[in-house]
């Protein structure tokens, strides 16, 4: 993706940020850092409740890598260059303490960090401890399982600087005899790419059934291999006992802003009114929570949620999954979308001025707590166009079907209410920072009920930076967003030539 939305997408800001934002990523999968420090406040509370727990050493890993990426392309259209696909793995357990009760602790992580001076040492295995609450948010309320469906879900972790990591899960009951407490497989890396971990660790789960030292030969394998451009596939060879010699690849979807994303939870969860409501309120930067019982469901709906913002990014406080210890974020006053398991409803459901969304199957009703506005935010005439596109696709609409029909209904939303922004920065001469005409964009438009959603959306964060960007960079027309608005604009033109 080229142009001012590409350069947007790859500040995974929004995802990350400073301009970033916790699902989008862009080409090149730079660390992300900017003023918006949204979770430094709720990183630093982490830090500050928790203790340090050495996690335990583990025996070293074998290195067994062998590539055989595709040969069509040169290296650098292929690879994104200078990226792992992770930075560590590290297994969860839980552990019963000294007071009789499960504790989550990191038994291993690979590669070690070797050579860090002692405050780098203390500060890496803070983050290793707060790791684990996110892998068990329900803190210490375990007890043995016999059975247990294996979930994946994901979080992110920002750094007081602003720049964040992703965390991505996979929670399952270990093989064994009689009652068990489930474990957990963590990856950290700064890629966003949901579906793409989700494979790995069908990996990992099929060699831990065999044995753990067979996890490790295949993640040093992974981390060696060059992380493939989108669109383009990397193949990696893996050794197992009793099958041979067995070839993974790994394909990055070509449109990745979206390969972070999954909406057939979102929409098997939400009906489409239901959709549109959450995205007005998200729009105009509201206080969200998301309320289910499966930790899968909230980071899948959360960054399906915030993906519809394209080409904008969230730029406020958004945590997939709250760790118990931390519910009271929900009493901030900023902006924020947050994921909470539904045990711990009733400690949000006393808060004002939010909306809260249950997700949960057997729920009495979905939103359990509005501001009251949240239907008449969007312009009536485009609400029903989202309506329509969106109902096209079909009944059992499969993961392609939707990432091609779910863009396609929400991206000419804003090319048509904010598309016409290009007109109204004005330089003073080429190769001058621009300057936008904030009044004059709004009175350009000719719908009153358009007009007034546009003067709340100017005034929001994700607008913001937005419009920062444009003023800062060259003019371009092959971003894809312009791309969308220029499609837009040929038609109107052809609509009014006709007699």
């Amino acid at each position: 993706m080229n142009g001012a939305a590409g350069s947007r997408l790859r500040a995974r800001g929004a995802r990350k940020t400073g301009r970033k934002s916790v699902f989008l990523q862009g080409e090149d999968d730079e660390e992300d850092k900017g003023p918006m420090k949204r979770l430094s406040t709720m990183w630093s509370s982490i830090r500050g409740k928790i203790h340090r727990d050495r996690p335990g050493k583990g025996p070293d890993s074998p290195v067994g890598s062998d590539l055989t990426p595709e040969e069509e392309k040169p290296r650098d259209q292929k690879y994104t260059s200078g990226q792992f696909f992770f930075e560590y793995l590290v297994v969860v357990r839980l552990k019963m303490s000294k007071s009789g009760v499960y504790e989550p602790q990191i038994t291993y992580q690979f590669p070690k960090k070797d050579g860090m001076v002692r405050f780098q040492k203390e500060e890496e295995e803070k983050t290793l401890k707060a790791i684990t609450l996110f892998c068990f948010p329900e803190g210490i309320n375990w007890a043995p399982l016999t059975e247990y469906h294996s979930e994946t879900f994901s979080f992110v972790l920002t750094e007081i600087d602003g720049s964040r990591r992703n965390g991505y899960c996979r929670r399952l009951l270990p093989d064994g005899n009689g009652a068990r407490p489930p474990e957990a497989y963590c990856i950290i890396s700064k890629l966003a790419c949901f579906g793409l971990f989700s494979k790995i660790f069908d990996e990992v789960e099929k060699r831990r059934k065999k044995s753990m030292a067979m996890i490790y030969p295949f993640m040093q394998s992974l981390r060696e291999a060059p992380f493939p451009a989108p669109g383009n596939t990397v193949s990696i060879k893996s050794f197992i006992p009793e099958s041979g010699t067995e070839i993974i690849k790994l394909t990055r979807p070509i449109d990745s802003w979206l390969e972070h994303v999954d909406f057939r939870t979102l929409f098997r969860c939400l009906t489409d009114e239901e959709v549109l409501l959450v995205f007005a309120a998200t729009v105009l930067e509201r206080r969200i929570v998301f309320i289910a019982e499966e930790l899968s469901t909230l980071s899948q709906v959360i960054h399906a949620v915030t993906v519809l913002l394209y080409p904008f990014i969230w730029q406020h406080t958004l945590i997939s999954i709250v760790p118990e210890i931390l519910i009271d974020v929900v009493m901030a006053p900023t902006p924020y979308l947050l994921g909470v398991q539904k045990r711990l409803l009733d400690l949000v459901t006393d808060q004002n001025d939010l909306l809260a969304v249950d997700l949960s199957e057997r729920r009495k009703t979905t939103f359990i707590r509005k501001v009251g506005d949240e239907d008449s935010i969007l312009p009536h005439k485009l609400r029903e166009e989202i309506l329509q596109a969106l109902r096209s696709r079909s009944q059992e609409s499969t993961l392609e079907e939707l990432n091609t029909v779910v863009p396609e209904a929400f991206l000419p939303f804003f090319v048509k209410t904010v598309g016409h922004f290009s007109k109204f920065v004005v330089r003073d001469a080429p190769g001058k920072q621009g300057h936008f005409q904030k009044r004059s964009f709004c009175k350009a438009l000719e719908s009153k009920s358009t007009r007034h959603f546009v003067k709340k959306f100017v005034e929001t964060q994700m607008f913001d930076l937005f419009i920062q960007e444009v003023e800062q960079s060259p003019p371009r027309q092959d971003g894809f967003f312009e791309q969308k608005i220029a499609e837009y604009q040929r038609k109107l033109k052809e609509k009014t030539k006709k007699p």
